[in-house]
């Protein structure tokens, strides 16, 4: 099988990723100016497009941009960059990050009304994540980095800063862990560097409220619709370091991780909480609910193929 090729569109100039190329004038490489969305394909068919734009033009308002191009012009560009890696022949399916920068401009915050909006589309192959974090799980720790305060940024911006989340990930990493769960300046639980988190407390299944700061994952939506249609409840409260202590499963959510199983969570004071191996029983309920789930969703969303 040939190797996969990654392709990037900008501005509706398709090219080898790594040939692609942005002014380095354009404000999304010199302030993070910019608002992204990520998704991948299930034999072709995206998931949770809809949902994918709407969030999309929800962060464009946020940061005040005019994206300069619809959804069926955004859709097309899609399709005409991810049909450019040949994906039928290699039977491939692939991970989508489109992107909107508020163009290029003079080094000034203050973005010029006359700028005009750039569009960039990556399509690569999907993330290979290591197998042994579905067979055993993978490692979080809380960093001291916290994250961004509500009134500072908002978490619902998709935007194309992520600073707080690297540094969260740089200190996770040193600490031994896979990944960070970043806490807000309350103490709170918010999100993982780059997905949601969820705790069985109790018998209970429960997510971070919103109220603690992060983004409104679209997979952590996915798979509450999924557990509600099963009649399983999921909770969403406050959930603080001290609550940590009584929780017995771990896992996080994200377009391309899925529902992944955590194997251990490493707590400021150094202690290190332990879970089973590969998820626990209602860890491996919401795993087969939302693979059901994503399934009865493509059936409905054939027609949206990319291929």
């Amino acid at each position: 099988m040939d190797n996969f090729e990654s392709m990037t569109n900008v501005d509706g100039v398709i090219t080898r990723t790594a040939d692609a190329t942005v002014p380095v004038m354009d404000r999304g490489f010199l302030y993070g100016d910019s608002v992204y969305e990520v998704f991948r394909t299930y034999d072709g068919v995206p998931l949770l497009y809809d949902e994918h734009w709407t969030r999309f033009e929800n962060s464009a308002q946020l940061i005040h941009l005019d994206l300069g191009l619809t959804k069926d012009q955004m859709t097309d560009e899609i399709r005409q960059t991810v049909r450019a890696t040949n994906p039928v022949q290699r039977n491939r399916d692939v991970y989508v990050r489109y992107t909107v920068t508020r163009g290029e401009g003079p080094v000034d915050l203050f973005p010029s009304p006359e700028l005009n909006t750039r569009y960039l589309i990556i399509v690569k192959e999907l993330t290979d994540w290591n197998p042994e974090f579905y067979r055993m799980g993978v490692r979080l720790a809380i960093p001291g980095t916290r994250r961004n305060s509500t009134t500072t940024l908002d978490p619902n911006i998709k935007g194309g800063n992520y600073l707080n989340n690297v540094l969260g990930v740089i200190e996770a990493r040193a600490l031994g862990a896979d990944d960070c769960v970043m806490l807000n300046d309350s103490g709170l639980i918010t999100e993982a560097s780059n997905s949601n988190v969820f705790f069985v407390i109790d018998g209970e299944l429960i997510t971070p409220a919103e109220s603690a700061g992060h983004l409104r994952g679209l997979t952590k939506g996915a798979v509450q619709k999924a557990c509600a249609a099963r009649d399983l409840e999921t909770l969403s409260r406050e959930i603080s370091v001290d609550d940590l202590a009584e929780t017995t499963e771990c896992f996080v959510t994200s377009a391309t991780r899925e529902v992944m199983p955590v194997l251990s969570l490493r707590l400021p004071e150094g202690r290190t909480l332990e879970y089973p191996e590969g998820g626990g029983a209602l860890t491996r309920r919401v795993m087969e609910y939302y693979r059901d789930f994503v399934g009865a969703h493509l059936q409905d969303h054939a027609h949206l193929s990319m291929f």
